[in-house]
Parts: C-alpha cells; structure tokens; sequence
C-alpha cells in the first residue's frame, strides 16, 4: 500500500477532491494532469464558477473504496466532509487535508497559499493570493451612511455578520441589515421587519424553473417594488466559495452602491 500512495511523490501530487470550494481551488492551482477527480457538485453551474471547467474531470461520489482505488497522492476536503469517509481513508493510509469555511475575504489569500503548498503549486497561488491581498488593501472602507442591503433568501432565510456574504457586501460599500438588527449568525428574518426597515437593496437567489413554496416569500407584493426599481440583485455561484472568483461579487456590490449613489443624486 506505502509504495502505490508514494508512486509520484516526485511528481506534482495527484488530487482528490470532496468539496465544491476545494474543487475550485484546485481547478485555480493544479496541473490539469494532477487532478484525479472532483466532487459531484464541481459541475453544478449554480454552485461552482468553474462549472464549464470542471466538466474536463472525472466526478467521484465521495465513497471512500471509488476514492482509494483512485490511487491520489493527497484528498482535499471541506471542513463538513463525512467524517466516516474521511476516517475510513485515512485508516487507509491515504492523506486528508481538510479546509475549512471561508467567512471573510481576507482569509482567502491564506487559503490559496496553503492549496498551493500541498499542490506544489507555490509560484501559481502566490500570484493568486497576491491579486486577492491587492484588491482588498484599495477597498474603500463602508461609512454609516451607506446604502443598506438585505439577505433574503427562500423562506425567509438572511445572512447573519460572520458570513462571508455579510463581508462581500461591506467590502463593496454597502451595509449589511442584519449588522443592524444584531444578527450575528444567519437565520429566518421576518417579512414585516424587512418591510418596516426598508433596506435600499435585496440580495436573493436566482429562482429555481417551476413553483416554489419556499422562494414565494421572496416575491411577495410588499417587496415587488425591489425589482421594478432595479435594486434586486442575484447573488450567483461566484458568492458561495471563498475563492479569487469571489472578488466579482464584491465588484457585482460596488456596481448596485454606485447605481444607488447616482439614482440618489438626480432626483
């Protein structure tokens, strides 16, 4: 077994991945002949941003036999992979690097940098990391007078302040409700509050084709005037992942905050 998992320890390592958000990493870092396989979901275009990308690779189910029968040098994972998978392939002998969530868009530098020590990647992810430290050093801080936007997703579910949406969104001038309300953590927010506070934008999903119960709330009467306005926007699968691919929903917010300061001084 200890010779097959070192066959190409001279090499560039081989790569499993589990996770949506390090099937992206590694897509950003790897050789493409050092990917062994993607998760399931690495294909799902309103998950990933690499969805097109992804479609190159072998897709594996997470189960631990298809895995270790792949022969990777390394498996990355997120920090909620299944544990018994995850224990079952270490027993194994089989190498587990686990990642965890991205909250804040600071951590993302790291986080590459760290992909690209296990990729052997070094040079690539430095260069990555360094856009990423870039574009974080020359944004503007958000003032208290600034726009305020509100998360509300189906069933009325909103984004609380230690969420990486909470931290793109006041990297793009605007300001979280949630941050007003004391909503640290996420969870439901009720209609009659939203309505009462009166954000100046709504983030939301893009719906899914066909009915839904849980997305109806989202277009209820009382929030119509949100996209009749232009001041509904859609947080797309560049949001989900802490990645480089993350700073264009920062600039999607910037965009929305420059519209609503323009919109504010005309009329």
């Amino acid at each position: 077994m200890g010779v097959a998992l070192s066959a190409h320890a001279s090499d560039a390592p081989r790569v499993v991945s589990m996770n949506l958000c390090t099937d992206q990493l590694v897509m950003l870092l790897a050789d493409p002949a050092q990917i062994v396989s993607l998760s399931r979901l690495a294909t799902d275009a309103r998950s990933s941003s690499l969805a097109d990308q992804a479609k190159g690779y072998p897709q594996n189910a997470g189960h631990a036999e298809e895995i270790f029968l792949s022969a990777p040098d390394v498996v990355v994972a997120g920090q909620y992979s299944d544990k018994a998978t995850l224990d079952m392939l270490r027993g194994m002998g089989v190498r587990i690097e686990q990642f965890p969530l991205t909250s804040r868009l600071d951590q993302i530098p790291d986080q590459i940098r760290e992909m690209g020590d296990l990729l052997h990647q070094t040079a690539k992810a430095e260069r990555l990391a360094g856009t990423v430290d870039s574009f974080l050093a020359a944004a503007p801080v958000a003032d208290s007078d600034a726009p305020v936007a509100a998360f509300y997703y189906p069933n009325g579910y909103s984004l609380g302040v230690n969420t990486l949406g909470h931290d793109i969104v006041t990297t793009g001038g605007l300001q979280n409700l949630s941050e007003k309300l004391g909503m640290l953590t996420s969870g439901r927010l009720d209609l009659e509050l939203l309505v009462l506070e009166d954000p100046d934008v709504l983030i939301t999903a893009e719906p899914y084709t066909g009915g839904s119960r849980s997305e109806e709330i989202v277009f209820h009467p009382a929030l119509a005037h949100y996209a009749k306005m232009d001041r509904l926007l859609y947080s797309s699968s560049d949001w989900v992942c802490g990645t480089p691919i993350t700073l264009r929903a920062v600039q999607q917010i910037s965009r929305a905050r420059d519209t609503l300061l323009q919109q504010e001084t005309t009329k």
